[in-house]
């Protein structure tokens, strides 16, 4: 056909820009061009960094000044030595016009994708492919490679502190909450005045992506929630779909019982110190609906979270749904089911001493919580579906079921307002150093399978 037509591009064949020759004579005085291979010899902060480079480069852009594609070469060289996290480059860079908003080329404004057709310049009749960084401005960049003292210059001069990109709707400040290499970066946005609590559009908070990033096993963001809490994070945020502060920690939690040993270990581990920083800063573990609940979750499995649940209800975490009370999910009801679901798998007598220990401490610890005893209406326990031990679990049932109907005893009454008193967890500790004689102590732990006299 007549006329010049688009050429067909295979992949991500590379195609130069108009003004990668600017960009190559700034990188080329300041060493950059082959930092990659030289990565392994040569540091970073070794590069850019000799005063006659730095003198090279301000005559390279003065003299360049006019020319055609001044503008895109020197914000593209901006990107550049942001990733190497040059401060004093980048702050020529920025004294002769590089554009703080700039994405890499056109093509990330003007259509066109890596495997597409690329937009076509009329200026030289040259075909300009997508850039691999289109959606991240320098900011962005700065962040993902953790260089903070570049985060400081570039919002120093004016760089949008909360800008997202175009793609994942990903603020400097969300990227810096995903890995545990960015903490540096979290802390710088954080004394700079980032919006610890913007959303995207589905509502997702820079807190929500730290969460959600981490799996408990490799990858801890333990130190970012802490420092983005400190920072006034809302403990209560939700998405559209849902998900809140503690939907990672339940899918985690859940992924642990099918894992080895090992992991499960180091996942409960992770999800029990991000329970403590949560509920220090007010979060509610026991909201509705029941899956979004922390606390269902660890009554209905309280064999593998013994530990964590009896954290949330020794920090004040309630044992119904504090919403819609025992009538929506009741703690006690979940418990005997947990007992009876696991009585019928084995009737070993470790196995189930262990397990019934575990069910006796978590019935006292709901008693001890709250004056009355809520049980939900009607509530019965049917112990058949227990094939072992089911007379123990319907004597437990039993001594509940009186104690609903009785005065509560002063001394109940006593233990109540004393634990709550010595709350938040771990209540025991402080048990142990209140000075009352040793049978009162006693009276007022719980678990005494897990301590004896000789700790008291």
């Amino acid at each position: 056909p007549g006329g010049s037509s688009m050429p067909f591009l295979h992949g991500f064949r590379r195609i130069i820009f108009e003004y990668q020759p600017l960009v190559d004579e700034i990188l080329g005085l300041l060493a950059l061009q082959d930092a990659a291979r030289r990565s392994e010899l040569e540091s970073p902060a070794c590069l850019g960094s000799d005063r006659s480079q730095l003198s090279a480069v301000r005559r390279v852009l003065e003299r360049e000044t006019h020319s055609p594609f001044y503008q895109e070469g020197v914000s593209y060289a901006l990107l550049k030595v942001t990733e190497l996290g040059l401060v004093t480059a980048a702050e020529i860079l920025l004294e002769f016009g590089a554009d703080l908003s700039f994405e890499g080329t056109a093509a990330g404004k003007g259509g066109g994708g890596a495997c597409g057709a690329a937009p076509f310049s009329k200026n030289h009749g040259v075909f300009l492919p997508p850039d691999p960084v289109t959606y991240y401005t320098p900011l962005h960049i700065a962040v993902l490679r953790n260089q903070p003292d570049v985060v400081e210059l570039l919002v120093c001069h004016g760089a949008d502190i909360n800008r997202r990109d175009r793609i994942h709707e990903s603020s400097p400040l969300d990227l810096a909450s995903e890995e545990p290499e960015r903490l540096s970066c979290l802390q710088r946005l954080l004394q700079l005045g980032a919006d610890v609590n913007a959303a995207d559009k589905n509502g997702k908070t820079a807190l929500l992506h730290a969460l959600a990033s981490s799996d408990g096993v490799q990858i801890h963001n333990t130190e970012s929630i802490r420092l983005l809490l400190e920072g006034g994070a809302d403990v209560r945020a939700t998405t559209k779909d849902g998900d809140t502060v503690f939907t990672s920690l339940i899918f985690l939690l859940g992924e642990g019982v099918c894992s080895s040993m090992e992991e499960a270990r180091v996942t409960n581990g992770f999800c029990f110190r991000v329970a403590q920083l949560l509920l220090a800063h007010g979060a509610n573990p026991s909201e509705c609906p029941a899956p979004e609940s922390l606390t269902h979750l660890c009554l209905s499995n309280f064999k593998h979270h013994f530990a964590l649940l009896r954290f949330l209800l020794e920090s004040g975490a309630a044992y119904n749904c504090c919403l819609h009370g025992p009538a929506c999910w009741s703690g006690f009801q979940l418990v005997f089911e947990c007992l009876c679901s696991h009585l019928s798998v084995s009737e070993e007598d470790s196995f189930y001493a262990d397990l019934l220990q575990k069910g006796q401490t978590l019935l006292e610890l709901m008693m001890a919580s709250s004056q009355a005893i809520r049980l939900p209406s009607n509530f019965e326990v049917n112990t058949s579906s227990c094939r072992y031990h089911g007379d123990k679990v319907r004597t437990l049932f039993c001594s509940l079921k009186q104690l609903e109907h009785t005065p509560q005893a002063l001394k109940h009454l006593c233990r109540v307002f004393i634990r709550q008193r010595l709350k938040p967890w771990p209540v025991d500790v402080k048990i142990k150093a209140l000075p009352l004689p040793d049978r009162l102590k006693w009276y007022l732990l719980i678990d005494h399978a897990a301590v004896g006299h000789e700790d008291l």
